[in-house]
């Protein structure tokens, strides 16, 4: 385990798990900005003095482990990485589709669970999340 952050007066140890969709869960354009999302939600993540610490992008929504002080709400750095993160997508690769608006490009809601003695599971849930959605979809082509 970790050893826990600390700001100026105090020790902290909070650690979320966050998924989120792509408005209408578009798979085509997503797979296509998939590269280059990881990379700026890191960055995002940063500029709230938080840490991804897992994440996969899969075909239709993101699965993140983030650890975010506890001076800021979840609600606050996942609302900033989404916004920001849909903002540089449109200014950097909207121009190029017409159906794409930067301020529209992620659904309204997200899920979020605290994470602590079951981090483990957590990152092996995250880890192997598309191995198990491709399974799945297997499976579901032979009924």
């Amino acid at each position: 385990m970790d050893l826990a952050e600390s700001l100026s007066h105090s020790k902290w140890e909070c650690k979320y798990h966050i998924v989120f969709i792509p408005k209408c869960r578009r798979k085509t354009l997503f797979e296509k900005l998939r590269p280059h999302l990881g990379e700026v939600f890191r960055k995002l993540a940063e500029q709230k003095e938080s840490r991804i610490e897992e994440g996969q992008l899969m075909a239709d929504h993101v699965h993140m482990l983030i650890s975010i002080p506890p001076k800021y709400a979840v609600s606050q750095v996942v609302g900033f990485i989404k916004g920001k993160s849909a903002i540089h997508l449109a200014r950097v690769y909207g121009e190029s589709k017409r159906n794409f608006i930067g301020q529209h490009f992620w659904a309204r809601g997200y899920f979020v669970s605290t994470v602590d003695r079951d981090e483990a599971v957590v990152r092996d849930y995250i880890q192997h999340q598309e191995k198990e959605d491709q399974r799945f979809e297997q499976l579901s082509l032979f009924r």
